[in-house]
């Protein structure tokens, strides 16, 4: 009887074996046709098709070189902690050294990329690429005098602030208008792609959403910040202060991209504070010198100089709970 059972189980251990072989086949099987069916649509003419990934731009190239950038206009408050202080400026010339090489790739590659037809050959692309880095690269010292009005407009306009240095090693706002000041003077040389990927790696770590085509003047100061957008024709004077959530953007878009190129975003004076929540929006509307805009305010027509601009006080319903 022992003898029988031994054998009822070493056959139903066979049957089993066998069992499991056709089932994994049957998924090997399956999983063999998924993946011929999701390579065989990138055969389709689709836009989220992109095969040709060493002829575009590297987005984590670019990362890596919006952080080497903020460790020269920084110099001591990003770098590597594996530095000597006494050697701070031979890791800065080599810094600024690999930037130049590695921008000066990225940008080629963006031009070939974004042109529409051959006329420039690849050493005319590479010349270009070579002087727009190279330009680029001379705006640093006017980048870092910028932003030194950016450290003081946010210290003397927060008094949580206890240091300079706490805004430039913690305050996201800071962040944001640091890779929008590089973004936008690489806009300004005419650099295609590259600025709006910084500035929207700069939006996915802090949720402030600047474009880099905005003109933003001196001494400017995002508190708090998350959820603030400006748009790309948005014009900002000098010693302007926004709060969270703010929104400068564009009245209407449904004209899509018959409306490139033109004024969409509204233009902030001077010496103008817009508090949390507030949208204002559309090309022609003009926000005067020293207005204060209050929060959760709804703005599409121009502000004259000087004024106050507030919500109706809404009315509170209290009921009482059993």
């Amino acid at each position: 009887m022992q003898n029988f059972f031994q054998m009822v189980k070493f056959i139903l251990k066979i049957i089993y074996r066998v069992e499991d072989d056709r089932m994994k086949q049957n998924e090997n099987t399956e999983i063999t046709d998924i993946v011929n069916m999701i390579i065989s649509d990138y055969d389709d003419d689709r836009t989220v098709n992109k095969i040709d990934i060493y002829n575009q731009p590297d987005k984590k190239a670019i990362v890596d070189i919006v952080e080497k950038l903020l460790k020269i206009l920084y110099p001591g408050y990003y770098n590597d902690k594996v530095y000597k202080i006494y050697s701070l400026k031979n890791n800065m010339s080599a810094t600024i050294e690999d930037v130049i090489f590695y921008l000066k790739k990225q940008i080629m590659t963006a031009l070939k990329y974004c042109r529409e037809d051959d006329a420039d050959d690849e050493q005319e692309l590479e010349e270009k690429a070579k002087k727009i880095t190279l330009e680029f690269m001379k705006k640093i010292p006017y980048i870092r005098s910028i932003l030194e009005t950016d450290i003081e407009a946010a210290y003397e306009g927060d008094p949580a602030a206890e240091s300079k240095d706490e805004i430039i090693f913690s305050y996201p706002g800071l962040y944001a208008i640091s890779v929008y000041r590089i973004a936008h003077e690489l806009t300004n040389l005419k650099v295609p792609m590259i600025p709006r990927i910084m500035t929207e790696y700069a939006h996915g770590i802090t949720g402030i959403d600047i474009h880099p085509g905005a003109t933003i003047g001196k001494y400017f100061f995002i508190d708090h910040g998350t959820g603030i957008v400006i748009g790309e024709t948005t014009e900002i004077g000098e010693h302007v202060k926004i709060y969270q959530g703010v929104t400068l953007g564009g009245l209407s878009t449904s004209g899509g991209q018959k409306l490139r190129g033109k004024k969409r975003h509204p233009t902030i004076g001077n010496h103008v504070t817009i508090y949390s929540g507030a949208s204002i929006l559309g090309g022609e509307t003009v926000i005067g010198d020293d207005v204060v805009v209050g929060g959760n305010t709804f703005i599409v027509n121009s502000v004259e100089k000087g004024t106050r601009v507030s919500a109706k006080k809404q009315e509170l319903k209290y009921s009482n709970q059993i």
